[in-house]
């Protein structure tokens, strides 16, 4: 049987703003919106150090040995989501709703209670759609170290805690919640498009506009042919910009590491296409590896 003990930790929590009204709206485009966003957000607390601890309906606890990482990470995941929200209607976004605070909890295996994790969650509810609420204790750690603004809220009441929590939001862009209000009627059927079928929709865009270049490109190199195929080179750099926008429409992997990769595939083909006997690519390709083991082994 695991023992209970008191440990001082960062306490991470999130829920989606609207979940009930987005499940009525659409049951299974806003599951299949709820897993990405968790993914994504269970990806970034780990990058940050953190672990997510339970999740539960549309809401998420984790925690941080560092608070300045904790906000870190809750900047990142709100930045994130920004991106998967942009090309869905204001009524079909998912926004979620952050509270941080640093504070003493119980601790049982790997779960957390206590008045540390009561805070979290009020300061959590009461944060705008896409925004970040942190307690006193958290601003007196990041203040001077995290490049983001705060704005005083004053003294929040919470449930069972005797004394008022002092509470400020975290400036990170627009205010999300300034956005129309949802509608009664149900969404257009747009709202029901995968989250990779959105995040895809410019990166499919943009290739294609690529396509259409490079055909150019080497019809014109043919017709005005003296020997050398030059429009290699625009290819290469057409091909090399669609791959890094295919791979920013992904959410199945870590897109830093496929990144890299990519990098390093360029820099082989380039040093095939200008072959002199020396396979030079093999020193930089070796700093791609150590930088993408690095990022890898430090996911969590």
């Amino acid at each position: 049987m695991n023992e209970m003990r008191r440990k001082l930790t960062t306490i991470f929590s999130a829920d989606v703003q609207d979940y009930t009204r987005l499940m009525g709206a659409d049951e299974e485009g806003t599951l299949a919106m709820l897993k990405w966003s968790r993914d994504a957000m269970s990806r970034l607390i780990g990058a940050h150090g953190g672990r997510v601890i339970n999740t539960w309906g549309d809401g998420l606890i984790a925690e941080f040995p560092s608070v300045v990482e904790a906000v870190r990470a809750a900047v990142d995941v709100q930045n994130e989501l920004v991106g998967m929200n942009a090309d869905r209607p204001a009524e079909g976004r998912m926004l979620y709703r952050i509270g941080i605070n640093l504070g003493d909890v119980l601790a049982e295996g790997d779960d957390i209670y206590g008045d540390g994790v009561n805070i979290a969650a009020r300061l959590q509810a009461s944060a705008p759609a896409g925004g970040i609420v942190i307690s006193n204790t958290v601003y007196d750690q990041v203040r001077n170290k995290v490049a983001v603004g705060f704005d005083f809220l004053g003294d929040l009441t919470v449930k069972n805690v005797s004394e008022a929590v002092p509470s400020y939001a975290v400036r990170i862009g627009e205010d999300t919640s300034a956005a129309p209000a949802p509608p009664t009627r149900p969404p257009p059927v747009s709202v029901r498009t995968e989250p990779s079928q959105a995040l895809g929709g410019r990166a499919r865009k943009t290739g294609g506009v690529f396509a259409v270049v490079a055909i150019a490109l080497v019809v014109i190199n043919l017709l005005t042919w003296k020997g050398v195929f030059w429009a290699v080179w625009p290819l290469l750099g057409f091909a090399f910009f669609s791959a890094m926008a295919w791979v920013r429409s992904q959410n199945r992997f870590d897109q830093r590491i496929a990144s890299l990769a990519i990098v390093g595939i360029g820099l082989v083909i380039i040093n095939l296409l200008t072959w002199h006997g020396v396979f030079w690519a093999i020193w930089p390709l070796l700093a791609i590896a150590v930088t993408a083991g690095l990022r890898w082994a430090m996911r969590g």
